[in-house]
């Protein structure tokens, strides 16, 4: 069976279908990945991949589209936009994306397409082919409500197919897990691939001290600071030991005494010898700590941030702040508050309990 996955051409889009792609792969399946910009990085998982937009810039989108939306940009940077930022941009770019997905579909000719809400050009080109088209869902928002944003704002790649509306999916795969979110179809156990980098062996124990975890976004844009400057400004208050991944030049340029820096690392694999991880508010962030049981401190900020930031504490299981909030005493409750590591804990078992991908390759083959 010739599988084709299509995702948005970021790193935080595709880099969590590869997990799903892998395990087709292995049972024996061609895979072949459509993306582009920085989630061509998914050949470093040995899949193949085909660059479906050549000279990718998210931000040359953003500056043609929003400005025609005042409104919804201002709401999109606030973190308050819902699903409307989304689909304004994302509807633009598959607009761009559709015709190459389509030509490669029909020269590649899958018996199955996956692909992830923010790229219905995958659901496109299996209408054009009529096979089955099954949706990956890699964020916190219920995968309908973004494709509906999407479609919405989708130009004219329908009509160019000779369609009228985008048809349903064959199935949907849901990973969220049910106590923080809501999503259509079958569950999957979130797991995401987190790219090249080596695991220095003091990350792989815990240490002397509890250790703190803190991220940032692989995609950055107007309005986000994101968590580390407010971080390390509050650092040598807090009894810990205090790891920026990948810090900008700013934030490593001069740290305390408790922080130490590290380069792009397996962050899956550094999680389970933690005591709890600051980040972005990204969903992938959001998910891996929930999946390693650690509480977590995500910040408020543009795009889906606010959303998932607020799913987080919600649940009970971390706490949503804007990054200007972030001080020693916040800190500090991420390590010593046991109603917060109580309910990291129970969404952790819940995810274990949510079928791998693997167990999922049965059910897929069978809807060819």
């Amino acid at each position: 069976m010739r599988v084709l996955v299509v995702s948005a051409p970021l790193v935080g889009h595709v880099f969590p279908l590869v997990p799903l792609a892998v395990a087709l792969r292995d049972a024996g399946h061609d895979v072949l990945v459509a993306t582009g910009g920085g989630g061509l990085a998914a050949a470093e998982a040995g899949l193949s991949v085909h660059d479906i937009a050549p000279g990718f810039d998210f931000g040359r989108i953003a500056l043609r589209v929003f400005p025609r939306h005042p409104l919804i940009a201002r709401a999109e940077l606030a973190g308050t936009a819902g699903t409307r930022g989304a689909g304004l941009l994302f509807g633009a770019l598959n607009d761009q994306l559709t015709d190459p997905v389509v030509a490669l579909a029909t020269d590649w000719r899958p018996h199955l397409v996956v692909y992830e809400p923010f790229a219905v050009a995958g659901a496109v080109a299996a209408a054009r082919l009529d096979v089955p088209a099954v949706r990956q869902e890699n964020a916190l928002f219920d995968g309908r409500d973004l494709v509906r944003a999407t479609v919405a704002r989708l130009g004219g790649a329908l009509r160019r197919h000779g369609l009228t509306e985008l048809p349903a999916p064959a199935a949907a795969l849901a990973v969220a897990p049910p106590s923080v979110a809501t999503q259509g179809g079958w569950p999957m156990r979130y797991s995401s691939y987190v790219g090249g980098g080596e695991l220095p062996d003091w990350l792989r124990e815990p240490g002397d001290r509890q250790r703190i975890l803190v991220t940032r976004s692989t995609l950055t844009g107007p309005g986000d600071r994101g968590p580390m400057p407010a971080v390390v400004a509050a650092a040598a208050e807090v009894d810990a030991e205090i790891v920026l991944v990948r810090p900008d030049e700013r934030s490593a340029r001069s740290v305390p005494g408790n922080v130490r820096v590290v380069d792009w690392i397996p962050l899956d694999e550094a999680l389970p010898a933690s005591t709890a991880l600051v980040h972005h508010g990204g969903a992938g962030s959001v998910l891996g700590a929930l999946a390693a049981g650690l509480p977590q401190l995500a910040t408020t900020g543009p795009g889906d941030r606010r959303h998932n930031a607020e799913l987080v504490a919600r649940r009970g299981a971390g706490l949503a702040l804007r990054p200007r909030d972030i001080t020693a005493r916040a800190l500090t409750q991420l390590l010593t508050d046991e109603r917060l590591r109580t309910a990291a804990a129970q969404v952790s078992r819940e995810i274990a309990g949510m079928p791998a991908p693997t167990d999922l390759v049965a059910r897929l083959t069978a809807l060819v």
